[in-house]
């Protein structure tokens, strides 16, 4: 009898000690699809930047959040973003890329701008009506320029990153479930460089977890000057779609 106590009170303890756990720790987890139009010009560095024709692409991002309500601590938010588009360009003169000078005619790229962010940021307001999440992020750039004509490729590699600013707002109307949101990331040491969305979401509520639907659009331009020897400005922006599962 004494063991059976023992046993339950355990197993008791236990639960207890678990749902405690999840009512301080809370876990996201998404994933959107984007129809993107991209556009935009690169070089080398000292090389005219050179104009290339993009068609529209389907690219994608994951992500995972961890939120907890330790004074002074930051939540935690990593986001993987494949972002890659071919291209078609034209040369009116000789175009050094790599170590290749390029001979005026056609030539392509694979424009490559993956990139995983790493965020960091604070819950300043958390209901029903609205909730504000302010913080700083690193997006470490891990993609490439390809160029090639009929017989010659060459490729340059990105792999820094950007420190940026970080916002996330949503507007909610309680008891139906609908909200707007606003997720922000500007550049503070390349300042010409942010990703941003905008949009529409639905909140659904259950036992072991709420869902999220979002609709909405949106844009990241890299304009940048010697980023790992490249000069470009370019462009993916358009209509997207997701969910987030919230624990």
């Amino acid at each position: 009898m004494k063991k059976t106590l023992l046993a339950c009170a355990l197993l008791t303890s236990l639960a207890a000690t678990s749902a405690q756990a999840a009512t301080l720790v809370g876990f996201k987890v998404g994933g959107d699809i984007w129809q993107a139009d991209t556009n935009g010009t690169f070089a080398q560095g000292g090389q005219t930047q050179q104009d290339f024709d993009y068609g529209s692409s389907t690219q994608g991002s994951l992500w995972v959040a961890v939120e907890h309500p330790i004074p002074l601590v930051p939540n935690v938010k990593i986001r993987e973003n494949r972002l890659d588009a071919d291209g078609q360009g034209t040369l009116v003169a000789p175009w050094i890329f790599g170590e290749h000078t390029f001979s005026p005619g056609s030539i392509s790229t694979a424009t490559n701008l993956s990139n995983t962010d790493f965020v960091l940021y604070y819950e300043l307001l958390d209901n029903d009506l609205v909730a504000l999440d302010l913080g700083a992020a690193y997006k470490r750039m891990h993609g490439s320029y390809r160029v090639a004509d009929a017989g010659h490729p060459e490729q340059k590699d990105l792999s820094s990153g950007v420190v940026m600013a970080y916002a996330n707002a949503e507007v909610g109307l309680p008891g139906l479930g609908l909200y707007g949101f606003a997720d922000v990331m500007l550049g503070v040491d390349e300042t010409s460089v942010y990703d941003y969305s905008v949009g529409l979401g639905w909140h659904f509520d259950g036992v072991a977890l709420d869902t999220k639907i979002r609709v909405g659009y949106r844009d990241f331009t890299f304009d940048v000057n010697g980023f790992d020897g490249i000069t470009a400005n370019s462009q993916f922006k358009g209509a997207f779609a997701g969910v987030e599962l919230v624990f």
